[in-house]
């Protein structure tokens, strides 16, 4: 065999090796990071399912045990659970829908149309960003006081129904995936702001509606100080309302508690693998077509 013949493939074979390595290295590195982020929540089933005193042993126990169902049992009949579930899902799912309608509608105005004041406008709307939640409280709550909100769902969905990191969010989607072809075409057929919103802009902002509706909905569901602020009504308490009373100043059943984190976190569980599928599946589309 000559040579360079030899060299070539030895050099092949080398190159080979170093790539299944990194290939490798990769998958291990991937592996140790999914292991890491499932462990919080492994780690609250075993807490959920053991006795406080266990909880607390040392060393840890690492498996689940058999106190689950007592301890969903328990939480049942603590609180209400299924109507503050349903109140929290009320909350999420309205507040969600009209976040993702109102911040896409606004950032694809700023993204694709002229008007006086543009520049100006988004500076105000991502300066707004900026302020801490818990400044605009007392105002928050002396404007549903004045509305007569106070102790209803509806002041837990208005005041989130737009904001301004969905809309900045969507801006920059909008500005780098829907292109001015489109909308000129759409124009030359006659349609107007509304038809070429719904028609053009809203099929190509769906991966960043995805995103942005878990982001929502996560947020929206494990909201804690504004329903513990404006809620006085026993029977319209969040789930996140409803959970900390679990807690009590004589001693807290820590077994329990963690049975019911377990129990509210399972629709987030569900909400984010259907919208994760859709998100990923449209990626994955996009990248096909570049």
């Amino acid at each position: 065999m000559p040579a360079d013949t030899r060299t070539a493939g030895s050099t092949g074979v080398a190159l080979g090796s170093g790539s299944r390595a990194k290939r490798l290295a990769v998958h291990a590195a991937l592996l140790a990071g999914l292991l890491v982020s499932v462990f919080p929540f492994y780690w609250l089933i075993v807490m959920a399912s053991r006795t406080t005193g266990e909880i607390f042993r040392y060393p840890p126990v690492l498996v689940p045990g058999s106190h689950l169902l007592e301890n969903m049992a328990t939480v049942l009949d603590r609180i209400a659970f299924f109507g503050s579930l349903a109140n929290t899902l009320v909350v999420a799912l309205v507040g969600t829908a009209l976040v993702l309608f109102f911040d896409s509608l606004a950032a694809f105005a700023f993204a694709k149309y002229q008007f006086p004041g543009k520049k100006f406008l988004f500076v105000i709307l991502l300066s707004t960003y900026m302020i801490p939640a818990q400044l605009s409280l007392v105002p928050q709550f002396v404007t549903m006081a004045h509305l007569g909100w106070v102790g209803s769902l509806t002041a837990l969905i208005v005041p989130g129904a737009a904001n301004a990191f969905g809309i900045f969010w969507m801006r920059q989607y909008a500005e780098n995936s829907l292109p001015d072809e489109l909308l000129d075409a759409g124009r030359i057929d006659g349609a107007g702001f509304f038809r070429l919103y719904w028609t053009i802009a809203v099929p190509l902002f769906r991966p960043a509606l995805a995103f942005l509706g878990i982001f929502t909905f996560i947020g929206a569901w494990n909201d804690y100080i504004w329903p513990l602020v404006i809620m006085i009504d026993p029977d319209r308490l969040t789930l996140q309302v409803a959970l900390a009373q679990l807690n009590s100043v004589y001693g807290t059943d820590y077994a329990v508690v963690m049975a019911g984190a377990l129990m509210s976190v399972v629709p987030l569980i569900i909400v984010f693998i259907i919208g994760a599928r859709h998100f990923l599946r449209d990626l994955a589309a996009g990248a096909m077509k570049m």
